[in-house]
């Protein structure tokens, strides 16, 4: 398993650069983006026989083929693509202007796709290769003030993973959607994006954002090398599932999505599946 060529974006730091490190502690081979090949260097090393650190704007499409390509001569395949680089934007709804929640898509949702669209013609030309698309907790379940424009963003993540799944099924191209609880990560510090302009009205997000920048900010209880383990250990033993939650808080939260949902099933099923035409 470890002559699998690894794409990770998202490396020079947080859960990617964990990865990363991991991978390459175990011999595979690992082609690492970020946008500044300054940082990957520092915090991995130089080219070498393991590793190819790429300056990448996941933005673009064009230095995104540009960095396939590259991995694909430098390694001569490549097996298993993680989308993880993103941010987390906060604010209100209404707060948040429209260039800065495009913005948050653009990086969190339209970057990875431009990855996926570049990277699937060599996987399906050799008929196998897995996808982890990196969402959170908050791509399940949204009940965040404060965080709604970066949850929206990570259902966005869920709902295009779940279609590829069944789309490159045939291929035999593999797809897991990753949704990490809290972990102790630079997540909460300087990359978190805020609002230029806040509104006073809006309290209780003024409270979710002081929380995380202040109280959650180095003290969230997940360890991203044992996260970065079980994300290729599934891929090893073969158990890689569609959803892979890691954490024992991102459990804790989706089964309360699940059984809230349920409840709310439940509370109008009759009213709402009288709906169909009378016959």
């Amino acid at each position: 398993m470890n002559t699998q060529v690894w794409f990770v974006t998202g490396a020079s730091r947080g859960l990617g650069l964990s990865l990363a490190k991991t991978l390459i502690s175990r011999g595979f081979r690992v082609a690492a983006t970020s946008r500044r090949r300054a940082d990957l260097v520092a915090a991995l090393g130089e080219t070498s026989a393991n590793l190819l650190p790429i300056a990448l704007d996941i933005r673009d499409e064009s230095a995104v083929s540009q960095a396939v390509a590259a991995t694909v001569a430098h390694f001569g395949r490549i097996d298993v693509i993680v989308n993880n680089a993103g941010y987390g934007q906060v604010g209100a709804i209404e707060e948040l202007t429209d260039a800065e929640s495009r913005a948050n898509f653009d990086i969190n949702v339209f970057g990875s796709l431009n990855v996926i669209r570049q990277a699937l013609p060599f996987l399906r030309a050799q008929g196998s290769g897995h996808i982890f698309n990196i969402a959170s907790i908050g791509g399940f379940t949204g009940g965040f003030p404060a965080f709604g424009i970066y949850c929206a963003t990570k259902f966005a993540v869920h709902g295009l993973s779940e279609s590829l799944a069944q789309e490159v099924k045939p291929f035999g191209v593999g797809v897991t959607v990753v949704s990490p609880g809290y972990f102790r990560t630079d997540f909460l510090g300087g990359s978190l994006g805020v609002p230029a302009t806040e509104m006073p009205e809006y309290k209780n997000v003024r409270e979710m954002q002081a929380l995380h920048q202040q109280d959650y900010n180095g003290q969230q209880p997940g360890d991203p090398d044992k996260a970065a383990d079980v994300m290729i250990r599934v891929l090893e033993n073969g158990t890689a599932p569609l959803h892979l939650f890691l954490g024992a808080d991102a459990y804790q939260l989706a089964e309360q999505k699940i059984a809230a949902v349920g409840l709310d099933l439940a509370a109008v099923k009759t009213l709402a599946t009288a709906t169909g035409f009378e016959n």
